[in-house]
């Protein structure tokens, strides 16, 4: 593979040989404290549900309400007993409240009858859950668990697919991509600095190409 941009080639034997310069590269520019809805002050129930409820809004804005949500609610089995309309008043300004508060509860009720209020450490339990896709499980699984996820949001797709390292546009197709040519060690973090790569750098309508840190090893400058 290889890449033309400001008069020079840059080549890459192998897929697996760009994947991982892209990863080294991106390592090594942002911190060990990279995540978002600050996971690492929740527990593994209290990033789920706010998880869900980041849908369509912003962190910043799901963090501020967690609080309250957890304090009335710091269970799975006590979040099964609300009353939708009590939860809908607490998470009203993150948007399509209704919906999220309904799964929310619908996720502390399996949560207490089918998993013992504990939050499952697998793709297929989590995905069980209501209001719960692949993207919600894998931020599960790569943070709290600390197992192998490869999390496919708009930022991570629009940059993996920008930088050539896959063709796909369907999110499992791309994950399977990924995974297929980048080692299951580094997954969770390759998706959390690439993420945070297409928040900095790779946004959607106007990437600063001429300032982008990895611009040698992408595919789309100079094209």
């Amino acid at each position: 593979m290889r890449r033309k941009s400001r008069g020079e080639i840059v080549s890459f034997s192998t897929r697996e040989e760009h994947v991982l310069q892209v990863h080294r590269l991106l390592d090594s520019l942002y911190g060990d404290n990279i995540g978002f809805l600050e996971a690492h002050t929740l527990g593994a129930y209290q990033l789920l549900i706010a998880v869900i409820l980041s849908a369509q809004t912003t962190d910043r804005q799901v963090n501020v309400i967690t609080p309250a949500l957890f304090e009335k609610y710091p269970t799975p089995a006590d979040l099964a007993k609300a009353k939708q309309v009590e939860v809908e008043h607490i998470i009203r300004s993150t948007g399509f409240y209704h919906a999220k508060a309904r799964n929310i509860i619908g996720a502390g009720k399996v949560l207490a009858e089918s998993f013992n209020n504990t939050v499952p450490q697998t793709m297929k339990e989590l995905i069980s859950l209501p209001g719960v896709g692949r993207k919600t499980a894998g931020v599960i699984l790569g943070s709290i668990f600390g197992k192998p996820a490869i999390i496919v949001d708009t930022h991570f797709k629009r940059v993996v697919k920008r930088i050539g390292l896959t063709r796909q546009t369907d999110p499992v197709k791309v994950e399977n991509d990924i995974a297929a040519i980048l080692a299951a060690e580094y997954h969770y973090r390759f998706s959390m600095t690439v993420n945070t790569h297409g928040r900095e750098y790779c946004n959607a309508r106007r990437p600063a190409c001429d300032r982008c840190p990895i611009a040698e090893l992408c595919l789309k400058v100079g094209v």
